[in-house]
């Protein structure tokens, strides 16, 4: 059953477990991407994939991973979008592109779900004009996965950067694309819903965050989520709730400012255990438990952030990700293929869009 209790239907039957990754995208290039995939198949070996790239360099990359090939086909793509590449280049040239066919690939039905490490923007570009957005989204979102204090270790924030404005409207989507990710990303079955504000209290903020505020929490019982209110910058790791709604602008400064102060501690702790002999032994002692902090606070292991409000789900993996970052974005992307995800929202999303007009 579908979260808005109705049985979906997909298009893409015919792709089911099948993912399209982009494997020319990304600062590591095509060789990273390469060893995440068959990391990610070693965890999982039902899946399927889509390679686009450079068809030598691929077959050659994916021949030295022991059984990879049997997983893959590799379709070529001449052209690779550049890191500094403007979106709107790449709409107007980018035809022949890896990236270019990786969506085509979700457009096509012939695969569920795309992967890509690519230029952002140019992938929401790509994504956009190939995929459409959802009859009743004005704004597509980005949505991540944050650690956090809740029983499922994760809270969805939305949006991280997909667009800098967002009006009450844009927000209430927001909340209704983030409810749902939740229910059918992390099993919550009355996903709990916040606005990230500047306080908690009502009187707080600016007076589109007000507007907002009444829209998430009119449409909170029929939506079946529970609006908590404005929550602050504190509440992003912590258990006020699960879902956080914002626009792309403070997302993605939330966004940056977690990961860089995640890296911070992580290097502190390098520095402070390793000074002197006593605190080299103290280490060695408290290495069962730094290894459990080293991972919930590692970037790579929530790696990928989830287009929400398209014809089709794209997860954008982190430029950077290495053979960990890439594995866990294209388990991200795996696990949202077999939860028929994307169907999903496209029924939550019409259903509310139904609500809103009557």
């Amino acid at each position: 059953m579908s979260d808005d209790g109705t049985t979906p239907t997909s298009s893409r039957a015919g792709a089911s477990g099948v993912l399209s990754i982009d494997a020319m995208g990304g600062d590591h290039g095509p060789e990273a991407v390469v060893a995440g995939l068959a990391r990610a198949v070693r965890k999982t070996p039902a899946m399927r994939f889509i390679v686009h790239g450079n068809k030598p360099v691929l077959e050659a990359l994916i021949a030295k991973r022991r059984g990879l090939s049997d997983h893959c086909i590799v379709r070529h793509a001449e052209g690779i979008v550049q890191m500094d590449d403007k979106p709107s280049q790449v709409v107007r040239t980018g035809k022949d592109t890896s990236m270019w066919s990786a969506v085509e690939a979700v457009k096509s039905g012939e695969a569920e779900v795309c992967v890509s490490c690519g230029n952002t923007g140019a992938l929401m570009a790509v994504s956009m004009i190939r995929l459409r957005k959802l009859p009743g989204v004005n704004r597509p979102a980005i949505a991540i996965l944050w650690p956090s204090r809740n029983p499922s270790g994760f809270n969805v924030m939305l949006d991280v950067g997909a667009d800098i404005r967002a009006d009450p409207d844009d927000l209430l989507q927001y909340a209704l694309m983030g409810m749902s990710y939740a229910r059918n990303g992390l099993g919550l079955e009355r996903p709990r819903v916040g606005l990230l504000n500047v306080g908690t209290e009502e009187n707080k903020g600016r007076s589109e965050l007000k507007d907002a505020h009444d829209l998430i929490e009119a449409n909170a019982d029929q939506n079946q989520y529970d609006f908590v209110g404005f929550v602050e910058g504190g509440d992003i790791p912590a258990d006020t709730c699960d879902v956080i709604v914002t626009d792309g602008f403070t997302g993605n400064i939330a966004l940056k400012t977690g990961e860089g102060t995640a890296r911070f501690v992580r290097d502190m702790l390098a520095e402070a255990f390793g000074a002197t002999i006593l605190s080299k032994v103290s280490a060695l002692l408290a290495m069962t438990s730094l290894k459990r902090l080293s991972k919930r606070i590692d970037p790579r292991r929530v790696n990928g952030g989830v287009f929400l409000g398209l014809n089709g789900t794209v997860v954008k993996s982190h430029g950077s990700a290495d053979e960990t970052g890439v594995a866990a974005a294209v388990g991200l992307a795996w696990n949202l293929s077999k939860s028929g995800f994307s169907e999903r929202l496209k029924a939550r999303v019409a259903a509310a869009t139904r609500t809103l007009e009557s």
